[in-house]
């Protein structure tokens, strides 16, 4: 059940991200970072689906942490490049190269591994001081991805799409440990602010990274971001595992599946062919005529 959810949430957040990034390419970069973007792109259609299939994605996701490891759920995330560049072919219009097939291939070998190896998890209940960690980190995240929008310079973009991964690893760390679904019991949980907070901060520092730095660099480190270091916490604090004796398969699925998903890491972001990728996101000033 949980690794039909994870592949439901991959599934979700890849053909999301597609049909968002039509409505993302026409918004023009206003410098530092801007939480009105994303009502600009809510008024969109392709963006608002891609929100909703997001959502599903992570009703999915956050199913699947009740059963796997945040090792396992994140890696799978990190492969949702894969279904968005599948999704990408009939979507618009573009045209795969054969690394990138192999790069495809890579991440479902990877999960496949992954999934072999992957002992099964329970949601056992976590000291309230590890939830009001996850809080004071999404606070973190959103107060230096702050910071980092207001640089100027290459550096930027890269350290932005940091931030965005840390934040959504600090989402999934954070459902991982809600176990009382009851309104009462939300309101009151630390853990329900550290996921709303790096949420919204994090897709905000995302989109921000992508509008001012290359897609490629922005997602690879976005890769990086989200799954090592929260499948890290996971195994440290949470008591993830993998089953007995296969532990060298669960890293070897690891690193593979994740090797895959930044060999597409240009499907970050996409823009129908033709289009000009990468474009400046700033003009040129010219000098006063003398």
């Amino acid at each position: 059940m949980g690794i039909i959810a994870a592949v439901i949430s991959a599934l979700g957040y890849g053909i999301g991200s597609t049909l968002q990034a039509v409505a993302a390419r026409s918004e023009p970069d206003v410098g530092g970072v801007d939480a009105r973007l994303l009502v600009r792109l809510a008024k969109q259609w392709r963006f608002a689906v891609g929100l909703g299939l997001d959502f599903v994605g992570f009703i999915a996701q956050f199913i699947a942490l009740r059963t796997l490891a945040v090792f396992v759920v994140q890696a799978v995330q990190a492969g949702n490049l894969a279904v968005t560049a599948v999704a990408a072919i009939p979507l618009l219009g573009v045209r795969l190269k054969g690394r990138e097939w192999a790069a495809v291939a890579s991440v479902c070998v990877g999960l496949t591994l992954l999934a072999a190896a992957a002992g099964a998890e329970g949601v056992d209940p976590v000291r309230l001081a590890v939830k009001w960690w996850f809080l004071g980190a999404a606070v973190a995240v959103a107060v230096g991805g702050y910071a980092a929008g207001q640089v100027k310079g290459r550096a930027a973009p890269p350290v932005l799409g940091f931030f965005a991964g840390l934040g959504f690893g600090v989402v999934a760390l954070s459902a991982r440990v809600i176990t009382d679904l009851s309104i009462g019991a939300l309101l009151t949980n630390p853990a329900t602010y550290a996921l709303l907070i790096a949420g919204f901060v994090s897709f905000l520092f995302f989109a921000t990274g992508l509008q001012r730095g290359k897609v490629t660099t922005v997602t690879a480190v976005v890769v990086v971001a989200e799954t090592l270091l929260p499948s890290l916490v996971g195994v440290v604090v949470l008591g993830d595992g993998a089953r007995p004796g296969l532990v060298w398969l669960a890293v070897l699925g690891f690193v593979v599946a994740i090797a895959g998903a930044l060999m597409l890491a240009r499907f970050g972001e996409l823009a129908p062919q033709g289009e000009a990728r990468d474009r400046p996101t700033t003009v040129p000033e010219t000098s006063p005529a003398t």
